[in-house]
C-alpha cells in the first residue's frame, strides 16, 4: 500500500509567518487512490471556483533527468512573478518525478516572504489534482466531519506555529510517478531605504532540466531604475538578463543545467540563496501619486524633499543571560555603530535590562561626541546574566520620555522612540504578555513609537510585533548569527531620519469610503506611505480638487492624479499586468489593519464586532486567517484533508498566532542544544531492529526510579539496566579526571512501598566542573551554581540563564535545566513533578547526557565508562514469557546475559507520556554490562570523584 502523507504550511498575514499541517491519518481510499495508474496529465489550464487548474502536459521525455542517489528527478522549477503597481504575484512551480523502484518522499519546500498571503496550493499527483478553498473554521471543521463520517478519503491537517516563511509539502510517491506543485501568493512591495525590493527564495535542493526564474515590473509611475544584486553569488555572474523600458521592465534568470553544477563534475545544484530585484519609481516632486482603477484607489505617498525631523530615541537592550555570546557580541557591534550616526540635534539615552533595570543617563542628554563616546564605553562593559524584565525596562523607557516632554525638555516638532533590543519572552516581574503590552500602551499614550528588535529563532516576535503595532511603531526579526550586526543597522537606518510628524491624510467623503491606513504617527525618510480605499467614478471630480496630508509640522498638497482613462488602457494593454491589483492590495492593508484595530479593541463586543469583519474579508478575498480554514481536496470533492489553525494556548489570540500540535516538540527553547528535541520514532520488536541512527535518539539518559538507557552509536542499539539502591546514597555518573568533570545523583525514596519494593529515584544531581571550579546543584526545588563563596540561585518557576566562567545553565520554567560548557559537553536536567499530595509517588529529576561529550579516555561512571563503546553481540532470539518482550543472548565483556527487549521512556520534549525508545534490558542492576557490582559507584558526597579499584 502506498502511504500519502503531506506537510502543508500555508502563510497568513503578515508577520504571522507560517504553519505546518500535518496529515494525522490517511484512510485506505486515498492509499488506493495513489495506486492508480493514469497516463498523461490534463491537457489543458482551467479555472475552478476561481482556483487555477493549470496544464502539466507539457512534461516531454524525462529519460535524461539527472537525478540524485535517490532517483528523484527535476524535471522542472519555475518562478514566475509579476510585480503591478508594488503588488508582486508569485507562481513557485516544480515538476518531479520518481525513478526509483520503491516507493520514496518527494518533498517541495519553498520559503514565501514574511507578510504574503497564499492564494492557491495545487497538487498534480499523475494526473490527479488537489485544489484547495477557504472556509469558515467551524464550517470547514464540519465539512471533514462529514466526509469522514461518510467513510470518504478524509485526513485531518493541524497546525504549528514555527514562525519561519516555509511552504513544505511532502508525498511519498510510488515508483515512475510524477508530481507537480504550485504555490501562488501575492504580497505588497514595501519601500525601505528609498528602493522597492522584492526578493524570492530560490532553493530547489537539486538539478533541474529546466530552471527559470521570471520576473516582469509594470509601475504607472514610470521607473526610474532597475537593479538585480548578484545575491545568488559570483558562480552565477553574467546569466541574468534585464529589459527596462519607461513603464515596464522584464528580468529574467535561466541557468542551463550545466551551470547550475557546484563544479564541471558536481551532482549537486549551486541554486541555494534568494534572488533579489530592486527598482524605485519616478516620483512628482510632491511626493504623492494617486491610482485608481476597477472602482478603488492608491495613493502612495514618498516626499523626500524635506528636512530630518531631530529625534529623541531610547534604546532599550536586553542583557539577560541568553544574550550571552554572539549575539551580544554583534549587538554592541551594531550599537556602537548606530551611536556614531546619531545627529547633533538629536537627544539620546540607554536602558540595559536583565532580572534588574539600569540606566546609562536618569534623562535624555544631546548626541554631543563626547556623549557618544561615554555611551560606547557603558555598551562595551555589558555582562549578560540573568532574566528578562521586558515590563520594567520599558515602563522605565516610558517615564523618561514623558517626563522630558513635561518638562518641556523637547523640540515640538521632534520625534519620540524607543528601540527595543531583546531575543526573548519575559521571565522576571510581569509575565503576562497582553498585561505587559497594556501597561506600555497606558504608559505611551500615542506621544511617541516603540520599535522592536527580535534577536534569534527562539524569540517571541508574535508579541513584539503586537507590542510595536499597538504603539505606532514596527517589529522586525533579526536572525542571529554573523549577520545580526548589519541586520540591526539595517532597521535603525530605516527609522533614523523621521520626515514627518502625526500625519493624517483627508480625502473627501463624497469620493471615497473604506479608506485604510489613513493615519500615520510619523514618516521616515525612504520609506513609503499607502492609501487604499473604494471610490466612486461618477464624483472623482471631488477627488480630484483637493486631496491634502497634514501633518504636525507640514501640509502638503497632492496634485497629482493618474489619468484614469489612461491608467485603464494602460493596464488592459499589458498582458501581464494584474487587472485586480488595486483590489487586493486594498484587501492587504485592510486585514492587516483590522488585525491591529483587534489587538487594541478596549471592549469584547468590539473585538467580536472586528473579528466578523476579519472573517469576511478572509472569505471574500481567499485569505487564510486565524478564524478561517483551507480545505484541500480533489475535483470530485471526495477526498478532502483540513489545514485547520487552532489558537495558541499560551498567548490567547492575537494577529495570526498559530498554536502547537498536542505533543509537537516545542522549538522555543533558548539555551538548549539541538539535541535536546525528540520526536517520536515507529516502534518494531520481531525481528529485532537496532535503534534508529537519529541523534535526537542518540543520548544516555537516567529517569525514573532510575532507568539507565545507555546509547552505543557504533551499534546503534540501546542498552537498558536499572539500580536497585536506597534512599539517601549517591550514585556516580560521570567521573573524568582528564577533564575534571563529576556528576553524581543522590537517591530519594517514595513514599511508601509498592508489592514490598521502595522505589527510588533521582531527587539532586550535581555537577563539579573542577578546572573552572564551579558546581551545579539541581534539586526538585531549586539551580544552584557556587563559584567559591559565590553563589546564585534560581528556581523551578524562574525561566533564566546562569552565566559562569563561560559556563551556561539555562533553566526553562517547571521544565528543564540545560548545563552548556562551550562547546565541549552539555547536559540536560528533565523535572517531573506529581500532584501535591500523591499518596506514593515524590518529585525526581531526569539526566540526559549526549555521547558526543567530549570526554577523556580516563572518563569512568555508571555512564561514563561507556566512552569507550565495549563491542556488543545479541543473537539468538526468542519468545519470552511476555510475547510483547521477545528475548535474546547478549555477549559483552566476556558475559553471556539473558536480556529481554522492551520499552522506555524519553522526556525531553513529553513529560507526561514520554517518547517511547527501545531497547535491550539487562536484568540485576546491570550486572555484567556495567564493570563490575553497582555498589562500586556509590561515593561519599555529591561532588566526588569516583575512585577506581
Amino acid at each position: 500500500m502506498k502511504h500519502l502523507l503531506c506537510f502543508l504550511g500555508l502563510f497568513l498575514i503578515p508577520g504571522v509567518g507560517s504553519f505546518d499541517l500535518v496529515i494525522d491519518e490517511i484512510p485506505d481510499e486515498v492509499e488506493n487512490l495513489i495506486d492508480l495508474e493514469i497516463d498523461g496529465f490534463p491537457s489543458s489550464s482551467k479555472m475552478r471556483n476561481g482556483r487555477y487548474q493549470r496544464s502539466t502536459s507539457d512534461w516531454g521525455y524525462v529519460g535524461d533527468l539527472v537525478e540524485d542517489d535517490d532517483k528523484i528527478g527535476l524535471y522542472s522549477y519555475k518562478v514566475q512573478s509579476t510585480i503591478t503597481s508594488r503588488l508582486a504575484n508569485t507562481m513557485i512551480q516544480a515538476k518531479m518525478v520518481n525513478n526509483a523502484k520503491r516507493s520514496q518522499h518527494i518533498v517541495f519546500d519553498v520559503q514565501v516572504p514574511k507578510g504574503a498571503f497564499i492564494d492557491n496550493f495545487t497538487m498534480d499527483v499523475n494526473g490527479i489534482t488537489f485544489t484547495s478553498r477557504i472556509r469558515e473554521k467551524s464550517e470547514a471543521r464540519k465539512m471533514y466531519s462529514q466526509a469522514k463520517a461518510k467513510g470518504k478519503a478524509a485526513g485531518i491537517v493541524r497546525s504549528n506555529a514555527l514562525d519561519m516563511e516555509n511552504f513544505k509539502t511532502e508525498v511519498n510517491v510510488p515508483p515512475g510517478m510524477r508530481i507537480q506543485f504550485e504555490l501562488h501568493y501575492h504580497e505588497m512591495i514595501r519601500r525601505k531605504l528609498s528602493s522597492y525590493e522584492h526578493v524570492i527564495s530560490v532553493k530547489p535542493g537539486r538539478l533541474a532540466k529546466h530552471m527559470e526564474v521570471d520576473v516582469r515590473i509594470i509601475e504607472p509611475q514610470g521607473l526610474r531604475y532597475v537593479h538585480v544584486p548578484n545575491s545568488l553569488g559570483d558562480h552565477f555572474n553574467g546569466i541574468t538578463t534585464i529589459s527596462k523600458g519607461e513603464k515596464k521592465a522584464h528580468v529574467s534568470f535561466k541557468p542551463t543545467m550545466a551551470q547550475q553544477r557546484k563544479c564541471p563534475t558536481c551532482s549537486s545544484t549551486a541554486v541555494d540563496g534568494n534572488f533579489v530585484v530592486q527598482y524605485d519609481v519616478n516620483r512628482e516632486t510632491t511626493g504623492g501619486e494617486l491610482e485608481i482603477f476597477n472602482g478603488y484607489f492608491i495613493h502612495f505617498f514618498a516626499p523626500e524633499n524635506l528636512d530630518p525631523l531631530p529625534k529623541n530615541i531610547l534604546f532599550v537592550i536586553d542583557v539577560s543571560g541568553s544574550m550571552w555570546g554572539l549575539k551580544m557580541k554583534q549587538t554592541i557591534e551594531a550599537m556602537k555603530a548606530i551611536l556614531s550616526e546619531l545627529r547633533a540635534a538629536d537627544q539620546f539615552s540607554l536602558i540595559d535590562f536583565n532580572h534588574n533595570v539600569r540606566c546609562w543617563r536618569d534623562n535624555l542628554v544631546s548626541a554631543t561626541p563626547s556623549q557618544v563616546e561615554d555611551a560606547k564605553k557603558y555598551i562595551q562593559t555589558i555582562q549578560p546574566n540573568g532574566g528578562t524584565n521586558i515590563n520594567e525596562a520599558l515602563l522605565r523607557a516610558t517615564f523618561i520620555l514623558n517626563e522630558a516632554q513635561n518638562l518641556g525638555m523637547l523640540d515640538p516638532n521632534s520625534v519620540s522612540m524607543i528601540v527595543l533590543v531583546s531575543d526573548g519572552d519575559p521571565t522576571v516581574g510581569e509575565l503576562k504578555l497582553t498585561t505587559i503590552q497594556k501597561n506600555v500602551k497606558q504608559s505611551i499614550k500615542d506621544e511617541f513609537s516603540l520599535f522592536c528588535l527580535g534577536i534569534g529563532f527562539d524569540v517571541d516576535y508574535d508579541f513584539l510585533q503586537r507590542i510595536a503595532t499597538d504603539n505606532r511603531g514596527m517589529a522586525q526579526r533579526i536572525f542571529g548569527n554573523q549577520e545580526t550586526s548589519a541586520q540591526m543597522k539595517n532597521f535603525y537606518n530605516q527609522v533614523s531620519t523621521p520626515l514627518l510628524k502625526k500625519i493624517q491624510f483627508n480625502y473627501p467623503q463624497e469620493s471615497v469610503s473604506d479608506v485604510t491606513q489613513s493615519s500615520f504617527h510619523n514618516y521616515f525618510g525612504g520609506s513609503e506611505i499607502v492609501v487604499a480605499g473604494k471610490v466612486d467614478t461618477e464624483n472623482l471630480q471631488h477627488l480630484e480638487s483637493i486631496v491634502t496630508a497634514t501633518a504636525a509640522n507640514a501640509e502638503l498638497v497632492m496634485e497629482t492624479l493618474r489619468d484614469v482613462e489612461e491608467l485603464d488602457g494602460f493596464m488592459k494593454k499589458d498582458k501581464y499586468a494584474d487587472p485586480d491589483f488595486t483590489r487586493k492590495l486594498w484587501a492587504y492593508l485592510t486585514v492587516n489593519q483590522m488585525m491591529a484595530e483587534r489587538n487594541t479593541a478596549p471592549t469584547a463586543a468590539l473585538k467580536r464586532n472586528i473579528t466578523k469583519s476579519i472573517l469576511q474579508m478572509s472569505l471574500d478575498h481567499h485569505i487564510v486567517t486565524p478564524f478561517t480554514a483551507m480545505l484541500i481536496e480533489n475535483a470530485e470533492k471526495d477526498e478532502i484533508m483540513l489545514a485547520d489553525q487552532p489558537k495558541d494556548p499560551r498567548r490567547g489570540c492575537c494577529p495570526g498566532t498559530l498554536g502547537l500540535t498536542p505533543n509537537a516538540p516545542n522549538n522555543n527553547n533558548k539555551g538548549i542544544p539541538a539535541w535536546a528535541n525528540v520526536t517520536a520514532v515507529p516502534v518494531s520488536f520481531m525481528p529485532e531492529q537496532r535503534s534508529p541512527p537519529v541523534s535526537s535518539l542518540s543520548i544516555n539518559r537516567v529517569d525514573n526510579d532510575p532507568h539507565f538507557i545507555i546509547h552505543l552509536p557504533k551499534s546503534q542499539r540501546n542498552i537498558c539496566f536499572n539500580i536497585n539502591s536506597e534512599p539517601g546514597k549517591i550514585l556516580n555518573l560521570v567521573s573524568d579526571p582528564g577533564t575534571g568533570v563529576v556528576v553524581n545523583g543522590q537517591l530519594v525514596g517514595a513514599k511508601k512501598m509498592e508489592n514490598k519494593k521502595l522505589n527510588t529515584y533521582f531527587g539532586k544531581i550535581g555537577f563539579y566542573f573542577k578546572n573552572k571550579g564551579l558546581k551545579v546543584e539541581i534539586t526538585t526545588e531549586t539551580i544552584t551554581l557556587k563559584d567559591g563563596s559565590y553563589s546564585i540561585t534560581l528556581t523551578w518557576s524562574d525561566t533564566g540563564h546562569i552565566i559562569r566562567k563561560q559556563l551556561l545553565v539555562s533553566v526553562k520554567k517547571e521544565n528543564n535545566v540545560t548545563i552548556t560548557v562551550g562547546e565541549e559537553m552539555s547536559f540536560m536536567v528533565v523535572l517531573h513533578r506529581v500532584w501535591k499530595n500523591h499518596p506514593v509517588n515524590v518529585n525526581f529529576l531526569g539526566i540526559y547526557i549526549p555521547p558526543e561529550n567530549q570526554f577523556s579516555p580516563e572518563a569512568h561512571g555508571l555512564i561514563g565508562q561507556f566512552t569507550s563503546e565495549p563491542e556488543v553481540y545479541i543473537h539468538d532470539q526468542r519468545p519470552g514469557q511476555d510475547p510483547e518482550k521477545p528475548q535474546a543472548t547478549m555477549e559483552v565483556k566476556g558475559n553471556k546475559l539473558t536480556v529481554t527487549r522492551g520499552l522506555q521512556k524519553d522526556y525531553r520534549t513529553e513529560r507526561v507520556l514520554g517518547t517511547e525508545v527501545q531497547c535491550w534490558f539487562v536484568h540485576n542492576s546491570g550486572k555484567g554490562f556495567i564493570d563490575g557490582h553497582y555498589k562500586d559507584y556509590l561515593v561519599p558526597t555529591l561532588y566526588s570523584f569516583l575512585k577506581k579499584p
